[in-house]
């Protein structure tokens, strides 16, 4: 019985990645998925961890996978990982405040994704500028998006 949960485990896992790489493609096509202005359509999924710790290395990996196939510099593979990694973490560990919940993807990301545009890209702007633009497109993946997610699967009795 333990190992028919442990497939079901890194199944759910592999489903939350390979949408995350689905939907940041479609958002890179659309021109959303990185730059200054970003709003990952994947970053939606962020809110996964709150049904099952499956979803943080899916999230992981899924960012990971993305990254590497949307052509991003490496420390961007690196950082940006990590930061959607830390912001799983914090999910799954404010699982039990749903509300809360959606903090975690989106002050992980508002403060680590600006480095990487200021050092890796080099982007014009101060990292305060690009706190602002990432962490509202962040609010407009996770906390509104996200949030709607939340609460439809919840309404839903949504199992993992």
């Amino acid at each position: 019985m333990k190992s028919k949960q442990k497939i079901r485990s890194i199944a759910v896992g592999a489903v939350i990645a390979a949408l995350y790489v689905v939907l940041t493609y479609l958002a890179n096509m659309l021109g959303l998925a990185s730059g200054a202005i970003q709003v990952r359509l994947s970053e939606i999924l962020t809110v996964m961890p709150v049904f099952t710790f499956s979803a943080v290395p899916g999230l992981f990996i899924g960012c990971l996978i993305a990254n590497i196939l949307t052509g991003c510099a490496l420390w961007d593979i690196v950082f940006g990982s990590l930061a959607t990694l830390i912001g799983a973490l914090g999910t799954y560990f404010l699982r039990k405040h749903k509300l809360l919940a959606v903090l975690p993807p989106i002050l992980a990301n508002a403060i680590i994704v600006p480095f990487v545009l200021l050092f890796v890209y080099s982007l014009e702007g101060t990292y305060f500028y690009f706190f602002a633009t990432v962490g509202i497109g962040e609010v407009i993946s996770c906390g509104v998006f996200g949030t709607i997610l939340l609460k439809s699967l919840e309404k839903s009795r949504f199992k993992l």
